[in-house]
């Protein structure tokens, strides 16, 4: 096997670089999103709060395959959202940076939301005590301290995107060249029977978890 000309190959090449944009773009999510949802569901109770909180556990619960096709009946052009938009986000890159956004922003919200409901609650009262609001507790006094948990989070929030398959396959397409991200072009060199490029595809994903696999090591030993 010639492992340097598959993997500079466009086929390989083009699959890479695409799934490099969209975990650029749905780790920027998973960092934003992520903690300001971890806040929003340790800061009270009540309805709202258990439907959004369903919602984001959801994906780690319900297969992937199924949330896509739920996904793909609300954001389709027929769907109760998508015939409302202004463009079309399945079939697209916004389609797959939204499954990998979805599927990854259990695993960023959770750690985040449990280090905020430990003995950090004690110290947001007293800040609240001595005057802050709510927006000073957060940024000065709780964010400082769960930004190990922030870090661990959006790091499985990336491994978890980038092994995402069902809710891509649902909203993607896997349209060759445009949607067709590592995992899927994995899918599809296998079903071709090109098991070469689909070995290099999986080692370029080893090494893609290889990394986050040890910063999870680094973090947890600091």
């Amino acid at each position: 096997m010639d492992f340097l000309q598959i993997l500079t190959e466009t086929q390989t090449t083009a699959p890479l670089l695409l799934t490099v944009k969209v975990l650029a773009v749905s780790g920027a999510l998973h960092l934003v999103c992520g903690v300001l949802l971890g806040y929003y569901l340790t800061s009270g109770k009540g309805t709202v709060r258990s439907v959004v909180d369903f919602l984001v556990t959801l994906p780690l619960v319900f297969p992937p395959i199924a949330t896509g096709f739920i996904l793909l009946m609300v954001l389709g052009r027929a769907g109760i959202i998508g015939q409302n938009l202004p463009v079309d986000i399945v079939f697209s890159f916004t389609g797959v940076v939204l499954a990998s956004f979805v599927s990854g922003l259990p695993l960023m919200v959770k750690p985040v939301e449990a280090a905020l409901r430990g003995d950090l609650k004690q110290m947001a009262e007293v800040s609240q005590v001595l005057g802050k609001t709510d927006w000073q507790t957060f940024w000065l006094v709780l964010l400082p301290n769960v930004r190990r948990n922030v870090a661990s989070g959006w790091f499985l929030a990336l491994g978890r995107s980038l092994g995402e398959v069902g809710i891509t396959l649902m909203i993607g397409g896997n349209i060759i060249g445009k949607t067709n991200t590592l995992s899927l072009e994995i899918y599809n060199a296998v079903f071709s029977g090109e098991f070469e490029r689909a070995l290099v595809l999986s080692s370029i994903i080893g090494i893609f978890s290889l990394i986050i696999f040890i910063a999870l090591k680094r973090l947890s030993a600091v």
